[in-house]
Order: structure tokens, then sequence, then C-alpha cells
């Protein structure tokens, strides 16, 4: 009898052990749906800082169209710079020449021409070597090369940093409030996600980035010497002067070329 009523109770043991790990686990996926859906509220309160009206990029299900609707979105801010960089560009080059032919600079051609080496960083003195310099930067990005940046640096316009702060270009700054601290940031590291009030601005200051900054020095000096063969400023030629725009060097140039290519039925519709 004794021995029965043993079995019996280390049979019921035996039950409930077995059942255990099944209702921990239970448990374990409870508190991980609970986990997933704060941070699916997080994401939701955490306000844009900007009022621009952005689209879904992530509700798109068929990748042409969404493809179609970032293009669409970020292209014309890219053209619309180019444009703007390209009449800076001609009216340095007539004030080269003039200065060449020693010939006087209007009051307000002075001072529009001092305006552009300002914005670009550089001495307003208006001689020929400043000017040849400022040549050298206030130059134009091929829109390929930005609209893959944008792409990359924003999964698709899906990012946080691009639909809270506009950020497409992964860009950063170092004043504190300046953007949107990255939640995995390192503890030592004081740097900020930049964030932008629209998206032209966002567009000009990666435009700058890549004029101005000393790591991109060899893009520059690619596209210079490409104007010097009176060669095409293309895309895949100036993406070599990248090294520094990611920690992945080299992969990051090759991943944007492939990007490029796979890309192009895009960029002219």
């Amino acid at each position: 009898m004794l021995k029965t009523i043993f079995q019996l109770l280390l049979a019921a043991i035996v039950i409930w052990a077995l059942t255990l790990p099944f209702i921990d686990a239970d448990e374990l996926v409870s508190d991980e749906q609970t986990s997933s859906n704060d941070i699916k509220k997080e994401k939701k309160k955490e306000k844009p800082l900007h009022n621009v009206k952005l689209p879904k990029f992530s509700e798109f299900t068929d990748v042409k169209e969404k493809k179609h609707a970032f293009f669409n979105f970020i292209k014309p801010h890219v053209e619309a710079e180019n444009k703007k960089i390209l009449q800076q560009r001609a009216n340095l080059e007539i004030a080269r020449m003039m200065i060449e032919h020693s010939e006087p600079l209007s009051k307000k051609q002075a001072g529009d021409i001092k305006k552009i080496l300002k914005s670009y960083g550089l001495p307003e003195t208006l001689d020929t070597i400043t000017l040849s310099q400022a040549l050298r930067r206030v130059d134009i990005i091929p829109k390929e090369m930005a609209l893959m940046q944008a792409a990359n640096e924003s999964a698709w316009g899906t990012s946080r940093f691009a639909r809270i702060g506009l950020n497409f270009f992964g860009q950063w700054c170092y004043k504190k409030g300046c953007g949107m601290v990255p939640r995995r940031r390192n503890s030592e590291a004081e740097h900020e996600v930049a964030a932008f009030k629209s998206v032209r601005a966002a567009v000009s200051s990666y435009f700058k980035n890549i004029n101005t900054h000393n790591a991109y020095k060899e893009l520059r000096t690619i596209r210079e010497d490409l104007r010097a063969q009176q060669k095409p400023i293309l895309a895949t030629k100036l993406t070599y002067g990248l090294m520094s725009y990611s920690e992945r060097g080299e992969a990051y140039i090759e991943e944007l070329n492939t990007m490029i290519n796979q890309n192009r039925a895009y960029f002219n519709e």
C-alpha cells in the first residue's frame, strides 16, 4: 500500500517537473511581448523634430513603388542644390577670369563672391589662388551618389534618424542638444545625430560636408581631375573618395557602386 502511494506521489512530482519549463516559457513569451509593445509605444511617443509630412516608406510592400517614392521625395532637393552650386561656380569662374585680366569686380559682384568663399570656409580674399581653391570645393555631387548614400544611410527613409530628424545621410554633430542621441552610443561618446527642420537643409548640409570636410579631400581631387580632363563627373568615380564616410571603408564604397548600378533606371524618371 505504502509502495503504491509512494509511486503515485513520485509520478505526480515528475509530471509537475516536466510541465514547469513550459509554464515558465509561456510567462517569458508574455514578458517579451510586453517588452516589445513597450518599445513600439516608445517609438510612437518620440515626436518628430520637424513639421515635414514624410511618406510612410516602411508601409510600402512593393519594392519598385518604395524606390519610386523615395527617389521622388529626395531627388528634387538634390537637383536644386546642384543647380545652386553650378550658379555659384559660374560666378567664381567669371570673377577669376576678370581678375586674371585685371578687370575690377563690381561692389555687388565682390560681395557675392565673398559670401560664397565664407560659406565654404575659405578666406574672403579676391585673388586667383583663393578662387581656384574655391572652385575645387564649389562643385556638384552627382545625384546618383547623393541618392544612394541617402538610401543606404537611412534604410530607404525608414530609420529613426530620418523619420524623427530628417537626417537621411547619417551626419553627426558635436554640440549637446544639436540632434538625436543614438540609443547604442558609447558611454564616453559625445556626438549626436544631427536633426534638421527641412529636407533641403539636410541635403544642403550633406553637400557642404562633402565639399568642405578634410576627410573628403580625395573626392574633390578626383572631381577636379575629371574636370581638367573634360570627362563626366561620374558617381562611381567619386565614391572612391568616401573612404572615411563609413567605418566599413572599401566595402561601403563597393556597396554604394553596386546600388548605383542596380538603380540606374530610377535616376532620371
